[in-house]
């Protein structure tokens, strides 16, 4: 396989992490990156010059999001995941895993449509083209756990044990394409479960539960699938470059163990998430209770007094 399109990755060094982490943007993914901080940040500061809030916390997994996607797409480590099983898998992970999870905590939909001017009567603008997008019924099915959890999983069994990496990954385009393609499946599998965004497919805090527990041990059995291998599974990553210095199938065990291990961190986290939003929902449904009860008290006094009142002028 040949990868000289893809820089130079046939000439690298043996990986260091501090080699790994230097710069060498892919284009697509620097532009990509770039565009969505400054959209964000765009947003941010027309909410706050209208005096409107928007929480900090969410700018900042925002941001650790994007970051995240331009770590693995624009550093070095996009050189090295070429021609290392370890390390590609390192980006597959975080751009599908980890990224996706960040961006959604960011809720960038609900930022755009707080931000984004109504147009005027009769016309459709970027905010109603949008909601139109977020009622569509094309977007219940591509977030619906009947296609979200078998994408989830085709994307590792399908992709990687079949002609088509070898494909992909035989072109800087293919390999741009399916890393675009991972993180944009991370988006509809997490989101439907912890997104903030609203969206068409919102089951209850038990059913996301089950969905995202759904999808994680096929991610676990693939990355053990690839630790008990005992011989190189990928044409891609059977001959790395000699200057590497690695054997295929060492790299190819530590690849799996990252897959096996990295489809842990995640479901922390989004269990983390997913309890602290059921607990949020809890509380606005205890206190949406407590005003009606309050309502409802205040007119029992009043029809109190009013009974009182009408007996003191018959008594009169």
């Amino acid at each position: 396989m040949d990868h000289s399109g893809h820089g130079m990755t046939m000439d690298l060094p043996p990986f260091t992490l501090g080699r790994g982490l230097q710069w060498s943007a892919d284009p697509f993914f620097l532009v990509a990156c770039l565009v969505g901080l400054a959209l964000y940040a765009w947003g941010v500061v027309r909410l706050r010059r209208r005096g409107d809030a928007w929480p900090v916390g969410r700018t900042v997994a925002f941001a650790f999001g994007v970051l995240s996607v331009g770590l693995v797409m624009c550093t070095r480590l996009n050189d090295y995941g070429m021609v290392m099983f370890s390390v590609h898998m390192v980006q597959h992970m975080v751009i599908s895993m980890l990224s996706p999870i960040l961006v959604l905590l960011g809720a960038p939909i609900t930022l755009a449509l707080r931000a984004l001017p109504v147009a005027g009567k009769g016309r459709k603008g970027p905010r109603e083209l949008l909601l139109m997008f977020l009622h569509s019924h094309y977007l219940r099915i591509i977030t619906h756990p009947a296609f979200t959890i078998p994408l989830f999983i085709a994307s590792l069994y399908a992709l990687y044990f079949t002609p088509l990496f070898d494909f992909l990954m035989g072109s800087k385009t293919g390999h741009t394409a399916m890393m675009v393609h991972f993180l944009a499946v991370g988006v509809v599998f997490f989101w439907p479960i912890m997104g903030v965004d609203p969206g068409p497919n919102r089951p209850g805090y038990l059913m996301r539960m089950l969905e995202l527990f759904a999808g994680m041990p096929f991610h676990a059995f693939f990355g053990i699938a690839l630790m008990m291998a005992s011989a190189p599974m990928v044409e891609t990553f059977k001959n790395p470059p000699a200057s590497l210095g690695i054997d295929a199938l060492s790299d190819q065990n530590a690849a799996g163990g990252i897959a096996w291990a990295f489809s842990e961190i995640p479901s922390v986290l989004v269990l983390i998430a997913l309890l602290f939003q059921w607990y949020r929902s809890e509380q606005r449904q205890a206190k949406r209770e407590d005003r009606a009860a309050d309502r409802d008290g205040d007119k029992e006094l009043e029809a109190y007094n009013a009974y009182l009142a009408s007996l003191n002028a018959r008594g009169r």
